[in-house]
C-alpha cells in the first residue's frame, strides 16, 4: 500500500474517536496488551513521562519535550490528535515520523491487527511505543488520549505521572461528575511513581490524594508553586502549564536539566516541538486568532483572553462536534459578536444549521457556512483592520484553516 493507501485504511477500517466518537471507545486494556507483547514489550525498553488530564496536556507535553531537548537528551513525543498530518502525532525531537515507517509498521503487523481488531488509536499508540524503542530515545512524554484508568497509552510504567486538571468532557465515557472523571484520570497513578497534579481543585483533591497513597506514590499540587517563568506559547492559560511542566521536571531522578534549559525549552516551545493551534495568531491585518479549546473550562479560558483583546468588531467562526454539550459552552461566547457557523468536515461535526438555531437560544447570531473555510474567508473579507476574527469550538475547525 501507497501511504495514502496505508492511511485510508487504519481511518476506515477500524474504529477513530477522531471521526466516529463514542462507538470508538474500547473499555479495555486487552488489544494494547496484546499488540506490545507481539511488538516484543517495546514500552518496558524506553523511560517515559505520562502526561493526563482534561485541558492543557497537549501544551504540557510539549513544553517538557521542548525543555528536555534543550538539555540535550533525544526525546519522543506523542500527542493526540493530530491537526493536519498523522504524523504530527509521533515525533522525535520536533521531526515527525517518516511516512515510511507508518507504512512498514501497517505492512508488517496487518494481519495481525485484522485479527485482534484493534482500534485505530489502539495501534497508533503500538506504532509510536516501537518507533521510539527502535530509535532508542533517552524519554518519551506520552499524553493520554482518552481518560486515563482504561486508556491505550496506561500500560507504560513512567517516570512522573502529571494530570493537569480536571474538567466536565468526555462524560458520555468518563463519568458525569468530577469525581468519577478524576477517578479515571487518576488510574495513570503508578505504584511508587511521583505524580504532579496541575491545579487543586477541591472537589477532585482526595481522589487523588486516596489513589497516591494506595499506589505509595508521592504527590504535588503544581499550582502551590510561586515560581514565574515566560514561554512562547500565548495565552495567559498557559501559566498553569508552565507551573506543572517545571514541577514535572523537578521530578525526574536520573536526567539532567539546569535552570537554563528549563528557561530556553519554555521560550523554545513551538521551535523545538512544532506545536500550533493554542492561541495561534494567524495574521495581524485583520488580527486572526485561532485556538483548539472545545470543553467549558478550556473555553472559559480563552474567551476570557479574548475579551481583553482590543477590537472594533469580533468575527467568530465557530464549528463543533455533534457530541458537544452546547448548554454549557455557547453561554460562554459573548453576544456582540458576527457569527459564521460552520460544520468542520468530519462524520462526527454538528451541521451548522443545528448549531446557528442553538446559538439564537443564548443570543448568539451569524450566518451559515457550507464549510470551515468558506466561513473563514467571509469573516476575514469582511472585516476590517482594527477587528478581530476568531477561529474555534472544536479542534476540527482549527484544523482546517492552518
Amino acid at each position: 500500500m501507497t501511504y495514502k493507501e496505508t492511511l485510508d485504511w487504519m481511518f476506515s477500517q477500524l474504529p477513530m474517536y477522531q471521526k466516529q466518537g463514542k462507538t470508538a471507545f474500547k473499555k479495555d486494556l486487552t488489544n494494547i496488551l496484546a499488540l506490545s507483547e507481539k511488538l516484543n514489550f517495546p514500552e518496558k525498553k524506553i523511560k517515559t513521562i505520562h502526561v493526563g488530564g482534561t485541558n492543557g496536556k497537549g501544551s504540557t507535553s510539549h513544553m517538557l519535550a521542548s525543555i528536555l531537548q534543550e538539555a540535550g537528551y533525544k526525546v519522543g513525543l506523542y500527542t493526540s490528535p493530530h491537526l493536519k498530518n498523522f504524523t504530527e502525532r509521533i515525533k522525535i525531537n520536533g521531526e515527525e515520523i517518516p511516512e515510511v515507517r507508518v507504512m512498514s509498521f501497517i505492512r508488517e503487523n496487518k494481519a495481525f491487527l485484522e485479527k485482534q481488531q484493534l482500534s485505530f488509536f489502539e495501534m497508533t499508540v503500538g506504532l509510536a511505543f516501537d518507533y521510539f524503542s527502535s530509535e532508542k530515545v533517552d524519554i518519551a512524554i506520552i499524553e493520554v488520549g482518552l481518560g486515563g484508568r482504561l486508556d491505550s497509552t496506561n500500560i507504560i510504567t513512567p517516570e512522573v505521572s502529571v494530570i493537569t486538571n480536571i474538567g466536565l468532557d468526555h462524560t458520555q465515557f468518563l463519568g458525569e461528575t468530577l469525581p468519577e472523571i478524576a477517578f479515571e484520570k487518576a488510574g495513570i497513578i503508578k505504584k511508587g511513581v511521583p505524580v504532579i497534579i496541575g491545579e487543586e481543585q477541591e472537589e477532585v483533591k482526595e481522589v487523588f490524594m486516596n489513589k497516591a497513597l494506595s499506589e505509595n506514590a508521592l504527590i504535588e499540587f503544581a499550582s502551590d508553586s510561586e515560581e514565574v517563568y515566560k514561554t512562547d506559547l500565548l495565552g495567559d492559560y498557559q501559566v498553569k502549564n508552565v507551573k506543572t511542566a517545571v514541577a514535572s521536571i523537578k521530578k525526574l531522578k536520573t536526567f539532567k536539566v539546569t535552570e537554563e534549559n528549563i528557561k530556553k525549552g519554555l521560550l523554545n516551545v513551538v521551535k523545538n516541538t512544532s506545536l500550533k493551534g493554542r492561541w495561534q495568531i494567524l495574521q495581524n491585518t485583520p488580527k486572526v486568532i485561532c485556538d483548539t479549546a472545545h470543553n467549558k473550562e478550556g473555553l472559559s479560558l480563552v474567551l476570557n483572553q479574548l475579551k481583553k483583546e482590543r477590537f472594533l468588531n469580533l468575527h467568530i467562526v465557530l464549528g463543533v462536534v455533534s457530541d458537544k454539550k452546547l448548554e454549557e459552552v455557547l453561554p460562554l461566547f459573548p453576544k456582540d459578536a458576527n457569527y459564521y457557523f460552520c460544520k468542520p468536515d468530519i462524520p462526527r461535526g454538528l451541521p451548522a444549521d443545528i448549531l446557528e438555531e442553538k446559538a439564537k437560544e443564548f443570543k448568539l447570531f451569524g450566518k451559515t457556512f457550507l464549510s470551515v473555510r468558506k466561513a473563514f474567508d467571509k469573516a476575514v473579507s469582511v472585516a476590517n483592520q482594527d477587528d478581530i476574527v476568531y477561529v474555534g469550538g472544536s479542534t476540527f475547525v482549527v484544523a482546517e484553516i492552518i
